[in-house]
């Protein structure tokens, strides 16, 4: 379902993804399209979409076409999720001891 979800094609992309949004959360799944985990997620987040577009915006980012965040986010997983409001982070706490985003 990744083809159904905006992608994120440039760093400058995501920036401004994170910077402009003013209302909503930013969800950002950091993977590849072709991993089969980042496919699950997809369809997760897709089947989610139009239920949460009042509340957050779903963006999809493939971390081999769009490297710039792999060291400063430390997207080393095959999938990761984060959120983002306000152009601020948003800590998350799922008893894993990393508050910085959902991996698998």
């Amino acid at each position: 379902m990744s083809y159904m979800l905006p992608h994120l094609h440039s760093g400058w992309a995501v920036d401004q993804a994170i910077l402009t949004e003013e209302k909503r959360v930013v969800v950002i799944r950091f993977g590849s399209d072709w991993d089969k985990v980042c496919m699950q997620t997809d369809e997760v987040l897709y089947s989610i979409a139009e239920d949460i577009k009042n509340y957050a915006v779903v963006y999809l980012v493939d971390i081999n076409s769009v490297p710039d965040f792999n060291d400063m986010y430390e997207l080393y997983d095959p999938c990761t999720v984060m959120f983002f409001f306000r152009n601020k982070h948003i800590m998350i706490d799922l008893g894993t001891g990393n508050n910085n985003k959902i991996n698998w």
